[in-house]
């Protein structure tokens, strides 16, 4: 299982956190994977304006970093289904407070914003000292 596909050059866990998560659809394809497994065609369906090479593309990318699993059941038709990794279901509990933030931020009625005057902005914070030997 491959993580991450620039290791050793993150500056910190969100920069790692937004590479696996990075992208328009991968998102709203883990949100829906959370209610439940999908088939290719019902994540299609799902989320419209998605494209099918899009969608396979970000579907390989999730499963090559262990956030989904990719399930082929040996039929005639042959039927693939998709559903979330122990790996993918943490990341969709982090999710959960971001999601939380953008219903409470951007999708409530819009909040007038005081405006900040120049005397109320803090100074830059002082440098630390230097230690001591």
């Amino acid at each position: 299982m491959a993580v991450g596909r620039r290791p050793g050059s993150y500056v910190c866990g969100v920069d790692a956190a937004m590479d696996v998560i990075g992208g328009k659809w991968k998102v709203l394809i883990l949100w829906a994977l959370h209610v439940r497994p999908h088939r290719f065609g019902e994540l299609r369906r799902e989320l419209p304006g998605v494209t099918e090479k899009v969608l396979a593309a970000q579907l390989r990318e999730l499963e090559a970093d262990g956030i989904v699993h990719r399930e082929v059941y040996e039929e005639v038709p042959p039927r693939v289904e998709y559903s979330l990794t122990p790996r993918g279901e943490t990341l969709n509990e982090a999710l959960a407070p971001l999601g939380a933030w953008g219903k409470a931020n951007v999708l409530a009625e819009p909040v007038r914003a005081e405006p900040v005057r120049a005397a109320s902005v803090p100074a830059e914070p002082p440098l630390p000292a230097a230690p001591r030997a």
